[in-house]
């Protein structure tokens, strides 16, 4: 038996290349929390099309503030304002509406094809359906989903088949860590293994502590601690290389840092192999 520990940085949501060609599809975001927001400063950068926005709590002046400040990514160096309920962000429209079912975003009427679902709430198939009801072709859901079907670029993207209209994009975890499993057991072959996340604090987490009746160390101040978590990374890249179902098991530390992640991967293997040679791979 073999083992080797290797490091695989965490590309943040900020970083995310979308495909080429997407210069044409347009894009729909649900929920302008933390997910949206970074989603959306993402396709400016990549000159992806947004034509509108939905998220019942947060009217366009407010989003107007929300593009424009970010206390971890910084100020946004475009031009952005507001007129008449509409978003103008470096002189192109954006649509803003604030309903709660999706069902009633009009979706067609604005042309948006592509719906990117990131509030946290819609995440199963039949609730993301509404998205489809109200004229979106494809959604993507940018959350945990117990149903729709996982797909990670380098991965099993191949396995993506047109009929599907709901797809799971998985967690930012789980699309650094499967590639390099899926590289790994290729190469090697993974008898077991352990994931170590080290993971930024994230808006779930208290700022100061606080009673948490479901979970007691989330109740700890997220700036003050390293607290520990529980984490399904480990059955998502079950699901995404069958191969690999049951055979890793994780576990979460949510440290006092805003931003940066990593994942550390520790495996037994059927074949030996030098610390040296996995780096080059």
């Amino acid at each position: 038996m073999y083992e080797t520990s290797c490091l695989f940085k965490l590309t943040s949501t900020y970083r995310f290349k979308f495909p080429r060609g997407l210069a044409n599809i347009k894009i729909g975001i649900n929920g302008f929390g933390r997910i949206g927001q970074l989603i959306f400063r993402c396709t400016l950068e990549q000159d992806i099309q947004v034509v509108a926005i939905n998220d019942p709590f947060i009217p366009a002046d407010y989003m107007v503030y929300l593009i424009k400040y970010n206390s971890t990514h910084g100020r946004f160096k475009g031009e952005v304002s507001t007129i008449k309920g509409k978003l103008f962000v470096n002189g192109k429209k954006i649509n803003v509406h604030n309903e709660k079912d999706p069902s009633d975003i009009p979706w067609s009427e604005v042309g948006a094809e592509y719906i990117v679902e990131s509030t946290g709430v819609f995440t199963t198939i039949a609730k993301c359906r509404s998205h489809l009801h109200a004229g979106a072709k494809k959604v993507i859901i940018a959350a945990s989903s117990v149903d729709s079907p996982m797909f990670v670029m380098g991965v099993n993207e191949d396995k993506y088949r047109e009929n599907q209209t709901i797809i799971l994009a998985t967690s930012y975890t789980t699309n650094a860590l499967a590639p390099l499993a899926k590289v790994v057991h290729e190469k090697f072959g993974i008898i077991e293994g352990l994931i170590t996340t080290i993971h930024s604090y994230t808006v779930a987490q208290k700022t100061v502590d606080e009673s948490s009746n479901k979970n007691w160390r989330n109740g700890r101040g997220a700036t003050q601690n390293i607290i520990p978590s529980s984490t399904d990374d480990a059955k998502a890249v079950g699901k995404i290389i069958p191969d690999l179902n049951g055979k890793l098991t994780g576990i979460y530390f949510h440290v006092p840092t805003p931003s940066v992640s990593a994942t550390d991967l520790t495996v037994r293997l059927n074949k030996g192999v030098s610390h040296f040679f996995l780096i080059v791979i």
